[in-house]
């Protein structure tokens, strides 16, 4: 048994390691590998054994609170009209709930935090060119459109910039690229630390998913990470001195690089101001959210149910005649909306108390990690559904993981210091 147990654990290590490898890339093979990880792990009867206890475990906490607002998500059944939608979420979300027992068991010895680390970096810097590679190969070929089953559109682009901009999610959503490669650098930082010669390099290849992919997100969510990065390498004294300068200046400096965004020439300022008043059609997000708006409490207090969101707005959208919108299917492009939409207020303050917790429960060998971590998927979580896409899950799994072996490694370099010592 112990052998098979050892085995299956190199195994499954390996497979996370795919799983991390394939977090910058399309969600088809990202997918299969994380289904083998997860069935790997429990082939490794690691779930009969006792779970690690509150104290050893930075990630209990969290994912027993993101296991209470699933449930109250399985509940939503009880009140949610169609069955269908709401089995298909739940569908959607069964690896979510398969992931759960891994952070509260944890792993095998076989993980290694700055390994895994490594590899994320490594594949984050592989995947741009890549990217940019298979992007020059299709451009000048537009003869390939009907082979690779792509929109027409994709012939009738004047310039380059465009074509990276509107197009790059045709392989891999721009915000979830944007989200692993934004992870990546934190991750570098982190493993990489004084070895200059590698992490610049490595940076600024993946600072490059920005201008590539067009995310505008991104470009707030980047000057928020440095901002807090910045504010933790302080002193504590000089921290809260200039915290408030620094991040003023972030803001600043985020807004003004997001002016000179091309995606922000679409962008109409009066819709701000007039959330409700969904007549400007070409603020797709703004409009989404004025429809979802018009009527609060046709959900506020206990929600639509689980995967009724959609079909609610899709009605707003035939009312106020938005008939691409109807055609396109469009969800809510905002995680805490649809939260509030399908679940009410209790579903998302458990939400939310789940994600606060990621920093609050982490310790301090940990703490920077799990914050930047927690304010990456915060900012990204305003302008898109994080969990709509299995992407979003399988980077919540990492980076989890990724708070847990980080202790792990700190708890096993002290017990050396320890030893040595005596």
């Amino acid at each position: 048994m112990k052998r098979y147990q050892d085995i299956i654990g190199r195994i499954n290590y390996g497979l996370f390691l795919a799983v991390v490898a394939l977090l910058p890339f399309p969600q088809t093979p990202l997918r299969l590998a994380c289904v083998l990880w997860i069935i790997s792990w429990y082939l490794e009867l690691r779930w009969i054994s006792k779970p690690k206890s509150l104290r050893e475990n930075p990630v209990a906490i969290p994912i027993l609170l993101f296991g209470l607002w699933f449930a109250w998500k399985v509940l939503s059944i009880c009140w949610a009209p169609d069955y269908n939608a709401w089995a298909w979420q739940m569908e959607r979300y069964m690896t979510f709930a398969l992931i759960i027992p891994i952070g509260l068991w944890g792993v095998n010895e076989h993980y290694k935090w700055e390994q895994a680390g490594k590899v994320l970096v490594a594949s984050c810097v592989i995947a741009i060119p890549l990217y940019f590679i298979w992007m020059a190969l299709l451009f000048p070929h537009p003869e390939w459109v009907p082979y690779l089953h792509l929109s027409e559109e994709w012939t009738h682009h004047a310039n380059w910039s465009t074509f990276l901009m509107d197009n790059i999610s045709h392989f891999k959503h721009r915000l979830f690229l944007c989200s692993t490669e934004l992870f990546g650098i934190v991750i570098a930082f982190l493993v990489f630390r004084k070895r200059w010669a590698l992490l610049i390099p490595a940076v600024a290849i993946m600072f490059l998913s920005i201008p590539m992919t067009g995310s505008r997100q991104s470009i707030l969510t980047c000057a928020a990470l440095v901002v807090i990065g910045i504010l933790y390498l302080l002193p504590r004294k000089l921290r809260l001195r200039y915290g408030v300068g620094i991040l003023l200046f972030g803001m600043l400096a985020g807004g003004g690089l997001l002016t000179l965004h091309p995606r922000m020439q679409q962008f109409d300022l009066r819709t701000l101001t007039e959330m409700r008043d969904v007549s400007y059609d070409h603020d797709v997000r703004l409009n989404i959210y004025g429809c979802a708006l018009q009527q609060p409490s046709d959900y506020i207090a206990y929600g639509l149910g689980a995967g009724q969101s959609t079909a609610y707005l899709v009605e707003k959208y035939q009312e106020k005649g938005f008939d691409y919108y109807v055609f396109k299917h469009y969800h809510a492009h905002n995680q805490y909306l649809e939260e509030l939409m399908e679940i009410g207020i209790p579903g998302l303050l458990l939400f939310l108390l789940a994600w606060l917790s990621i920093p609050v429960c982490a310790r301090k060998a940990n703490r920077f990690i799990a914050l930047l971590f927690f304010t990456l998927y915060a900012m990204n979580m305003f302008t898109d559904c994080m969990f709509g896409k299995f992407d979003g899950i399988a980077l919540w799994a990492v980076g989890l993981l990724f708070i847990l072996l980080q202790t792990n490694a700190e708890r096993d370099e002290q017990t050396t210091r320890d030893t040595e010592t005596h």
